[in-house]
């Protein structure tokens, strides 16, 4: 495709729900780095993803509220066990995080396994489609994003382990439904990585920056190229964390 002959107002509903990613997952991914836990966000992900599938089970309608209930209900519960696994085993934390993502992973094969659209739907959940993503789509997902910041205002200092959990449950269903599970867990991590290294007044900024340029750039050029959006957005948002970094304060080489 040619770029004057790009409509880039088709972008408008994917790159809005990019900012609603980016909203929770950049705060959110300063959290997972501080706690050293960053593989939860593909655990809980992966966990909303085998509720949507239970829901297509259902026969649900995949854009109707019900879905959404059954993706939460099903990270709630996630978010439960972790706590736990925490509380109980706190040395081990990452490894059961691992597992349960593991588990939730195989699960959704297997409940997909005699579904003829099973791998399309599979293919869906992980990569997303934020391309054709409608902003009828988008008023669940503000309301919660909206609800996120403001539990994150207001009671950041107070959330405890349970808390934490649990808004980070809320986050994840509402964007893995919009944009994936790879692209969730690259939103949380990768901005809050390429940042890490600047004064602390700059990092959230800096990530917030690293994410809207990347969202920008990947949907341009997957209009451009006709390339998937998700992974696109995922290599893009790389490639401006190593540029952000490499243009920060050198980190410290601890030698032995």
């Amino acid at each position: 495709m040619m770029p004057d002959s790009i409509d880039l107002t088709i972008i408008f509903p994917a790159l809005l729900a990019g900012l609603l990613v980016l909203a929770t997952h950049v705060p959110l991914g300063a959290q997972v780095l501080k706690r050293g836990i960053v593989f939860i966000d593909l655990a809980i992900a992966q966990i909303a993803a085998l509720g949507v599938i239970m829901a297509g089970m259902a026969d649900l309608d995949p854009q109707g509220w019900m879905v959404q209930v059954a993706a939460g209900s099903a990270a709630v519960l996630g978010a439960f066990l972790l706590t736990w696994t925490e509380k109980r085993w706190p040395e081990v934390q990452e490894a059961q995080i691992g597992v349960l993502f593991v588990l939730a992973a195989t699960g959704g094969l297997l409940l997909l396994a005699h579904n003829p659209h099973g791998g399309e739907h599979l293919r869906d959940l992980l990569s997303g489609q934020i391309l054709w993503v409608s902003y009828a789509q988008l008023l669940l997902p503000a309301i919660g994003t909206v609800a996120i910041l403001l539990a994150l205002r207001f009671f950041n200092a107070r959330i405890g382990r349970l808390g934490f959990y649990l808004i980070f449950a809320l986050a994840v269903t509402a964007s893995v439904q919009l944009v994936g599970v790879y692209l969730v867990f690259a939103s949380l991590i990768v901005p809050s990585l390429g940042a890490r290294n600047h004064p602390e007044a700059r990092r959230l900024p800096l990530a917030f920056g690293i994410g809207i340029g990347a969202y920008v750039i990947g949907l341009v050029l997957s209009l451009l190229f006709d390339l998937p959006s998700g992974a696109l957005i995922v290599w893009c948002l790389a490639g401006l964390a190593v540029l952000v970094y490499s243009l920060g304060p050198k980190a410290e080489v601890k030698t032995i």
